[in-house]
């Protein structure tokens, strides 16, 4: 008998996801805009955009230890609690003469809460669901993420040239106490566990065994770890640095292109997360491979359209069409590399390696952006340079990898085999 998808638990889950990504988005864009208004200068609010992502850095590996130790549906119902009084707070003290000041520390009072949220909400998914479910779920909160990332901006802005700041943030905390109520009917098995010694000494435990777990029980996780991490590094660097400069600096386009560009990318993150639902029982793990050199190859054709005596607009579709195969390629490996990490972790361990996830994920995006905003500036007359290696390397890469994938196949089959026989 086939097992639902659509539980209780993690259509509720998937609901107060909606209603949480759809507040966060539309009050990051307003806030954006406020500054921007208020300043004249993007760089400040990107500036305090990189100073408050370093409390999710640091503190993720401890949201990830509280994942394990707590019950994660009461974390969730504080923390987007937490996350609308903070909001309302800073709503009700905000006021242009001190609006930099305030706006940055809510950011990085959202960072913190954020830092603990990510891995309980991913913990939770494997505790949920079941067996190929699992990568299913992973599918439908990865559509969630993009869906909302695609309406609930235009929105916002809908909402902000209408109305202003305040009432886009009074929104956006409705958005955050719905989705706490939307929790708090998440029923969840919980057992507390074992706790010898203090708080430093519980969270030094439990960091060891779960690096020793990843580092000498099941490298496998590690090795997925780092080639999620590869991914993301080479697919940040070139979708958020490269496709503005692509479309804005070097092929001359205004920005209706590039906003162009940006949904097209959306729509295309969505197509991949769908196509990994579909996949999901069909696709052998050792395939995984040929996804991810499929990653690189898609990348070569927006090099080669520079290397051709076209129009500007024809290296334009040719570099859309090149960014959404290499998007597609993305979701769906991301997709089954997060739900097979899931699958290879025991209950107890599974907010910490989540955490981990996280944190390299983070740590190597914005060193793939300064990377590739060095070579884009660089190598400016010419990008194929770029380009053309990057997708070689990600390709050659993805061959190499297959035999990883073979065995995490063939470990994955005697695994079933041993669950069948009890």
């Amino acid at each position: 008998m086939t097992e639902k998808l659509f539980t209780k638990n993690f259509t509720l889950l998937i609901l107060g996801q909606v209603t949480s990504l759809f507040g966060n988005y539309i009050l990051r864009l307003a806030l954006s805009m406020y500054v921007l208004e208020i300043t004249g200068s993007a760089t400040i609010f990107a500036g305090i955009l990189s100073i408050a992502i370093i409390p999710t850095i640091l503190l993720s590996p401890f949201g990830g230890i509280l994942a394990d130790r707590a019950n994660r549906r009461n974390i969730m119902v504080a923390l987007d609690t937490l996350t609308g009084i903070s909001v309302l707070c800073t709503a009700i003290f905000l006021s242009e003469s001190n609006a930099i000041t305030v706006i940055g520390i809510l950011l990085v009072i959202l960072s913190i809460l954020g830092a603990f949220e990510t891995p309980t909400v991913q913990a939770c998914i494997p505790t949920m669901l079941t067996g190929d479910n699992i990568t299913k779920g992973n599918a439908v909160v990865n559509q969630t993420a993009s869906l909302s990332y695609l309406i609930a901006p235009m929105l916002g802005g809908i909402l902000y040239s209408m109305l202003g700041l305040k009432p886009v943030m009074y929104a956006s905390i409705v958005c955050f106490f719905v989705t706490a109520l939307f929790e708090c009917f998440i029923k969840l098995s919980y057992q507390r566990p074992n706790s010898n010694g203090n708080v430093l000494s519980i969270i030094k435990e439990d960091f060891i065994s779960s690096m020793n777990y990843i580092s000498k029980e099941q490298t496998g996780i590690l090795k997925m770890l780092l080639l999620t991490a590869f991914s993301r590094f080479f697919v940040m660097g070139i979708t958020v640095v490269g496709l503005p400069y692509i479309v804005r600096t070097i092929l001359g386009l205004n920005a209706k292109y590039y906003g162009a560009a940006e949904s097209t990318l959306a729509i295309a993150t969505i197509l991949g997360s769908i196509a990994a639902g579909l996949l999901t029982g069909k696709l052998k793990t050792r395939k995984l491979s040929l996804i991810l050199s499929a990653l690189g190859i898609f990348i070569i054709p927006a090099g080669i359209a520079f290397i051709l005596p076209t129009s500007a607009i024809i290296k334009y579709i040719i570099n859309i069409i090149s960014f959404c195969g290499m998007q597609i390629s993305i979701s769906i490996f991301s997709i089954f590399a997060v739900s097979l990490i899931q699958q290879k972790t025991p209950n107890h361990l599974i907010g910490k390696i989540m955490a981990y996830t996280s944190t390299i994920t983070l740590c190597v995006q914005p060193i793939g952006q300064i990377v590739y905003g060095f070579l884009f500036d660089s190598f400016s007359n010419t990008i194929y340079l770029v380009l053309i290696p990057t997708g070689i390397i990600v390709c050659v890469t993805g061959l190499f990898a297959t035999g990883f994938f073979i065995d995490l196949e063939k470990e994955q089959e005697k695994m079933e085999k041993h669950t069948e026989l009890k």
